[in-house]
C-alpha cells in the first residue's frame, strides 16, 4: 500500500489544486473537505439503481434475495440502503439481514445480523423512495463479500434493480429465509442486484470516493465475480483508507435518458441520489460522455457535454466535494466509430485536460491508448469489442489515478 498524507483544504486553497500535468488550476473553486465523514459513516459499497425489472407488475412476493456485494473499506458497524426508486407502489421489506459471505449463499457462522428500521423489523418504502437501516454491530472486513438479503412478503409493483452486476447472487421463491446462515434454501441464481443500493460502515475509513460513469465504470468486459472493475482496482490501491463507491450504470448518458434500456436516468438527473446524498464523500471521479457521443441520437456538439461537466462540478463543490475529470477512452474499431464522433471525443478530452474546471485530471485516455494508433485502445487492454477494457485495461485505468489527488 502506498501511504500518503492528506493535505488540508486550507493549504490547498492557498496553493491551488494541481492537475495531473502538474500545472496550477486557478479557475477551479477549491471545495472545503471535512477530514472525516460526519458521524464516522463511510460508504463501502454502492450500486446505482438503474431501472425497474421488466414484466414484474406484482414484484417478487415471497422471495428472499441474497445479494452478494463487495466491500472496499472495513468497519465495526454497518447499515444498508434499500431502494424503491423505480417502483410505482409502496414496497414492504418484511425481513432484511446482512452477513459476511462464506461460500456461495452461505453466511459465515455468527456473522448474520437482522436489520431494523427505526427499531422495527419491517419497513414500507414509498414509490420512488429509499430506506436506510438502523446501524448494526458487525465486523465488516475490507475487500470482502457481504450478503444483503431481502424478504418481501407481499405484492409490491416493479422491482428496482442494477442490471450489470458482474456478480452472482442468489434467491429462493419459498418464503422468508433471510435469517438463514445456511445457503441451502437459495436454489436459484441471478446476475443482477435487486433492491440494495449501498452499504455504509463506521469505525474504519476516513471518507469515500465516488466514481460516476457508464459501462466502463460498471465493469462491463471484466471477469464476472472477480471484482476487476477499475473502481475495485482503485480500492485495492487504497487498502481501506477510503471507501470506493461505484456509481456506474451501463449505457448511461450525461444528457439523455434511454427509456426501457436499463441505462438509468441521465447523470445530471441521478446526481443528487447517487453522488451527493451518499455517505462521507470526499472526492468524485467523473468518467462519462462516451455514450452521449456514440449512442443514437449522437451528441456531436462538445459544448453540450462540457456544459454538463460544469454543472456536475458546481453542484459537487457546493457540497464540499472535489472533482477529478476522467478523459474519455479510445473507441476506434467500435461498431459506430467514425471521424465525426472521434472529433467530438477529442474536443471533450481537450476540455477536460485544459479548461481548469476540474480540481484534477485522470488521463484514462493516455493510460490505455495504443501508442502506435492513439485513437484505438491498446490490444492488451481491450476486452475485444474496442470500447470496453478488459481486466488488464481496468487495472491500468486504476493505476492512472494519483492517490494524492483524492
Amino acid at each position: 500500500m502506498r501511504r500518503f498524507l492528506a493535505v488540508s483544504a486550507a493549504l490547498l486553497a492557498g496553493l491551488g489544486i494541481l492537475t495531473t500535468s502538474g500545472s496550477a488550476n486557478p479557475e477551479s473553486a477549491v471545495p472545503v473537505v471535512a477530514e472525516h465523514a460526519v458521524g464516522g459513516w463511510v460508504g463501502t459499497w454502492a450500486a446505482s439503481p438503474a431501472a425497474p425489472v421488466a414484466n414484474t407488475p406484482d414484484g417478487y412476493p415471497g422471495y428472499s434475495i441474497r445479494n452478494v456485494v463487495h466491500t472496499s473499506a472495513g468497519g465495526g458497524r454497518a447499515r444498508v440502503h434499500l431502494s424503491n426508486a423505480f417502483g410505482t407502489t409502496p414496497l414492504t421489506f418484511g425481513h432484511v439481514t446482512v452477513a459476511v459471505q462464506g461460500t456461495g449463499p452461505e453466511a459465515i457462522p455468527g456473522s448474520l445480523r437482522s436489520l431494523t428500521f427505526g427499531g422495527a423489523a419491517s419497513v414500507v418504502v414509498p414509490a420512488g423512495a429509499e430506506a436506510l437501516s438502523d446501524p448494526v454491530g458487525l465486523r465488516v472486513p475490507a475487500d470482502a463479500n457481504l450478503l444483503v438479503t431481502t424478504y418481501v412478503p407481499t405484492k409490491s409493483g416493479p422491482v428496482t434493480y442494477h442490471p450489470a452486476a458482474s456478480q452472482t447472487s442468489y434467491f429462493t421463491r419459498a418464503g422468508d429465509f433471510a435469517g438463514s446462515e445456511s445457503g441451502a434454501p437459495y436454489t436459484e441464481q441471478t446476475s443482477v442486484w435487486h433492491y440494495v443500493s449501498g452499504v455504509d460502515v463506521q469505525g474504519g475509513a476516513e471518507a469515500s470516493v465516488v466514481t460516476l460513469g457508464d459501462s466502463i465504470t460498471d465493469g462491463v468486459g471484466s471477469v464476472a465475480g472477480a471484482n476487476h472493475r477499475w473502481p475495485d482496482y482503485l480500492a485495492d490501491r487504497l487498502h481501506g483508507r477510503y471507501g470506493v463507491l461505484n456509481a456506474g450504470i451501463s449505457a448511461n448518458r450525461l444528457l439523455l435518458d434511454v427509456p426501457g434500456s436499463g441505462a438509468g436516468q441521465n447523470a445530471l438527473s441521478r446526481f443528487d441520489r447517487d453522488v451527493l446524498s451518499v455517505g462521507g464523500v470526499r472526492t468524485l471521479i467523473v468518467l462519462e460522455g462516451i455514450n452521449d457521443i456514440q449512442q443514437d441520437p449522437h451528441q456531436t456538439d462538445p459544448a453540450a457535454i462540457t456544459s454538463a461537466y460544469r454543472q456536475l462540478v458546481t453542484q459537487a463543490h457546493a457540497r464540499g466535494i472535489r472533482v477529478l475529470g476522467g478523459t474519455l477512452t479510445p473507441f476506434k474499431g467500435w461498431r459506430v466509430y467514425d471521424d465525426t464522433l472521434e472529433a467530438t471525443r477529442t474536443a471533450v478530452n481537450t476540455f477536460i485536460r485544459t479548461s481548469g474546471v476540474f480540481d484534477g485530471v485522470v488521463d484514462f485516455d493516455a493510460a490505455v491508448r495504443d501508442p502506435a494508433d492513439p485513437l484505438r485502445m491498446l490490444p492488451a487492454y481491450d476486452s475485444g469489442d474496442h470500447l470496453h477494457p478488459g481486466d488488464a485495461g481496468y487495472e491500468r485505468m486504476a493505476a492512472a489515478v494519483r492517490l494524492d489527488r483524492l
